[in-house]
């Protein structure tokens, strides 16, 4: 199944299912009104919604309309709780490396996770209002998971069978912030301004071979102002999504609407660019001896497609946003 979610002045906005060829969705209020609504009563919709999803795969629901991205906000316009992992090792080597920093303790073994703010995130195509660039903009390509109810203690096995739903991530990062707020000890507040999400969100069956392992085999290609930028391989996480969630669930359970992100995209392979400027920076300190490139500025734009291995069109849609200054 896939779902997005139109903006409708709502705090959580209109539920819409969304026909597999992308063509087509149909408003289902008789059965959720929101996304969340509908992830808090997954056993009693889900199979009513798969029905409705038949139909309208089939040309068969009568009140199907267009699909129009633009309309949409987050398919989750807010929700309980967004939980950031770090789940591609590769990206905070490159960090230590040229920085020459100590290896945080248990890196390789246990994931690392911060809490973002879930009160506000942007759709694919909204502006990014933000106060400076001083701040240090940059973009993050991300995959991440909704979950049901996860128990507490849950084995990492157990909490992919919590997975709902697979999404496409932007984690806008103000690094000039991050420095400081990580020295407090208490973590990201300033440097982790709202997140974007692709349009679509879909059921891990959508992915097809492309869901396993607990990770999106798929590229993420990532454009700046119009330029190649990177397309980083999701299958290269050395923690899988039942780790992450395992990991957020191990001392306290995780109600449903929970969104765990695998922190930004990255692969050995420098051949396939970075899903953030702060790598590119980095790569450019160890390889070059010097960093070359600047954050964004207002008016940029960046835009990111996941495709599968063949190059086709993923499921979720396009990001493609414009940083702004804030009024």
């Amino acid at each position: 199944m896939k779902f997005a979610t139109y903006a409708d002045g709502s705090l959580d906005g209109r539920l819409m299912l969304v026909s597999r060829d992308g063509r087509h969705a149909l408003a289902v209020p008789q059965i959720a009104a929101s996304l969340l609504d509908a992830l808090q009563r997954w056993d009693e919709v889900a199979p009513r919604l798969r029905a409705l999803c038949d139909e309208l795969n089939a040309g068969r629901a009568a009140a199907a309309v267009a699909f129009d991205p633009s309309a949409c906000a987050a398919p989750l316009p807010r929700c309980p709780q967004w939980l950031d992992g770090s789940a591609f090792l590769n990206h905070g080597r490159l960090m230590e490396q040229a920085f020459n920093t100590p290896p945080i303790p248990h890196f390789d073994t246990r994931p690392v996770m911060y809490q973002g703010a879930s009160d506000d995130f942007l759709g694919p195509h909204d502006e990014v209002p933000l106060p400076d660039e001083a701040d240090g903009i940059d973009f993050e390509g991300e995959f991440g998971v909704v979950c049901g109810l996860v128990p507490m203690a849950v084995s990492s096995a157990a909490a992919l069978e919590c997975v709902r739903l697979i999404v496409q991530i932007n984690d806008w990062s103000l690094r000039a912030l991050g420095p400081h707020e990580m020295k407090t000890g208490f973590g990201f507040l300033q440097a982790k301004p709202s997140t974007a999400f692709a349009p679509v969100a879909v059921t891990p069956d959508e992915l097809g071979d492309a869901w396993h392992d607990g990770r999106v085999h798929m590229r993420l290609h990532v454009q700046w102002n119009g330029e190649r930028f990177g397309q980083p391989h999701g299958g290269e996480m050395n923690f899988s999504f039942g780790d992450l969630v395992a990991h957020a669930a191990r001392t306290r359970r995780l109600t449903a609407g929970t969104i765990v992100g695998s922190g930004t995209l990255s692969n050995v392979s420098r051949a396939a660019g970075s899903a953030c400027i702060a790598e590119r920076r980095v790569i450019e300190k160890i390889d070059q001896g010097e960093i070359r490139t600047g954050f964004m500025r207002f008016g940029d734009r960046v835009r990111m497609q996941a495709r599968f291995d063949d190059g086709s069109d993923g499921p979720f849609g396009v990001i493609e946003q414009q940083v702004v200054r804030a009024r």
